[in-house]
């Protein structure tokens, strides 16, 4: 992935038949998206892989499709009625309201990239105000004997002292000695020394703006004097509140508080709600789980980013129900860890993207739900920067016993094998097929040299996710009848693209640009031995294949 700007790949998802403005003839619908000829493909592609890998190939698992629409005690019983929300905050300037949360955790991705870009090329500019920091934090906070409570590594606290002492009167020298460590350790500790600067400047527990309280919230927007994203403007902000998220609508053809139905805001509560007719009709033994994809509906406020955060998205949800912990102790968190590394697996094994775009972070105690006993997300590096993509979460028996007090149903456990009779807890990797869509379109996304002193794209998709897997191109126009049944059949195997426009570098180069792994090029030289010339996309490769075997070739290669 090369650093792709995120309108750059805005541009380049309209142009290519990937993802266009929803209702765009009518000047469009804001955060509203449809997905073109590739992009559904792809997205199809994507949700295939991942029901392959978590349902098909697994014996424990099986798979549900409920209804969008639900009796609204459920949503009572799941919390969303009287807590699902966001904080937000309007300006009084401008009277626009976004999310504090959000608004906020954009100011720390820009301090964190200065800091990364310290990394790269020392500056003064953000070293001396990094030292001045500590040092005014020491006079004010801490003394030298109670300053090394602040880090947790050894090298921090030697740092923060050596700060304290000699302040900026050497700070250049400090920073070189301090950067001639080793690269993992130097990386290791600089990482420590941000997470620090924002956790001591803020007084705040973690870096997670959405788990601080309100009241600290609206005092960092003010503190940081936060820009309006709209105007540039620094804005005047009112206090920070709640406002629930649900889409609500009527159901019938009376509109009154009888009929009042809401558009799901997650997938996950029609396989708790039906926990009981699965593990009877599937027979299954826990632990097993349940998967989901479907769509989902949160009135966000303040969408953006593209498709990363829109108002309907798709959800792929798994349900895993394993024993409690008073039945097996531990067992639940054991699960939360194999889940955890089951879902990078994916992302790097399956779908292709690089290892060194994605981090898991645990979340800390403080931003914990409170009936989870471990949540942990896997981020990817966005365009913006970093994100969240594949949530984690121990979500323990809370989901099964709402809605127990809620419906009078019993919802619980028999397990045959030990004569038991439980709550089962449930594991919970939930990723939004939109957001993984978005990632794996920035991770394809690559620009090498062209030709005088042009680039072009490459969208390096892996080949079982790229939405066409072969190109079949007639050298010139006049073999177009073999190319076409060349085309015919091996479309009845994989989505093939044909073209015979341009020349046939330029149809290359058309196949680079939406990401076709192997590209066919007939000529009858060849073809008149019953074999083609087969293109690799990432290498420029060609290799002559018997036209009797490309079916078996493209398997082996993934498509």
């Amino acid at each position: 992935m090369s650093n792709v700007e995120m309108s750059t790949l805005v541009t380049f998802a309209k142009t290519k038949w990937f993802v266009y403005p929803g209702s765009d003839i009518y000047g469009g619908l804001a955060n509203s998206w449809d997905y073109g000829p590739l992009g559904a493909t792809l997205k199809e592609n994507i949700k295939n892989l991942w029901i392959k890998n978590f349902v098909q190939k697994r014996k424990d698992m099986t798979l549900l499709d409920a209804a969008i629409l639900m009796n609204p005690q459920v949503w009572v019983a799941s919390g969303h009625v009287g807590g699902f929300s966001d904080p937000l905050i309007d300006d009084k300037n401008t009277k626009e309201r976004f999310r504090a949360d959000k608004l906020l955790e954009d100011i720390i991705s820009s301090i964190e990239k200065e800091f990364e870009n310290e990394l790269k090329e020392p500056t003064s500019n953000i070293w001396n105000r990094f030292i001045s920091f500590f040092t005014e934090f020491q006079k004010k906070h801490i003394s030298n004997d109670t300053l090394t409570n602040v880090g947790n590594t050894f090298e921090y606290n030697t740092f923060a002292i050596e700060i304290s002492k000699n302040q900026e009167s050497n700070s250049g020298q400090l920073r070189d000695n301090f950067r001639s460590k080793p690269g993992a350790a130097f990386q290791e500790v600089w990482n420590e020394l941000c997470t620090e600067y924002f956790k001591v400047k803020y007084w705040v527990p973690n870096l997670v703006p959405e788990s601080w309280s309100l009241e600290k919230q609206a005092e960092v927007m003010r503190w940081e004097s936060v820009k309006n994203p709209n105007t540039g403007e620094v804005g005047d902000w009112t206090e920070v509140r709640k406002f629930n998220l649900m889409f609500q609508t009527n159901q019938g053809i009376t509109q009154d508080s009888s009929t009042v139905v809401y558009m799901r805001p997650e997938t996950a509560q029609g396989i708790f709600v039906n926990f009981a007719n699965i593990a009877r009709s599937s027979r299954k033994k826990v632990p097993f789980g349940v998967a989901q994809v479907g769509k989902a509906f949160r009135n966000e406020i303040t969408p953006g980013n593209f498709i990363f955060r829109t108002r309907e998205f798709e959800q792929m949800e798994i349900e895993y129900f394993c024993e409690p912990e008073n039945i097996a102790p531990g067992k639940h968190l054991e699960l939360h860890a194999q889940w955890k590394n089951e879902c990078k697996r994916f992302l790097i094994e399956v779908i292709g993207i690089k290892e060194e775009s994605l981090r898991l972070r645990d979340h800390e105690k403080e931003e914990l739900s409170h009936y989870s006993a471990a949540t942990t997300d896997i981020e990817f590096k966005f365009p913006f920067g970093w994100g969240e993509l594949w949530g984690i979460a121990d979500r323990t028996d809370f989901d099964l016993k709402a809605h127990m007090a809620e419906s009078k149903q019993d919802l619980s456990y028999f397990d045959p094998f030990n004569n038991t009779k439980y709550i089962p807890y449930v594991i919970e990797p939930s990723v939004g097929l939109t957001r993984l869509f978005l990632a794996t379109l920035a991770n394809a996304y690559d620009e090498v040299p062209g030709e005088e002193w042009t680039s072009k794209i490459v969208m390096r998709f892996a080949p079982q996710v790229a939405p066409i897997k072969v190109g079949v191109f007639p050298l010139v126009k006049k073999f177009s009848e073999s190319a076409n049944e060349l085309y015919d059949l091996l479309s009845e195997h994989f989505v093939c693209e044909y073209d015979e426009a341009g020349t046939i570098g330029k149809r290359y180069q058309r196949a680079d640009e939406i990401g076709i792994p192997y590209s066919i090029c007939v000529e009858p030289e060849n073809y008149d031995q019953w074999q083609v010339t087969v293109r690799d996309r990432d290498s420029g490769g060609q290799e002559i294949v018997k036209i009797a075997n490309l079916v078996e070739f493209f398997r082996n290669k993934g498509c």
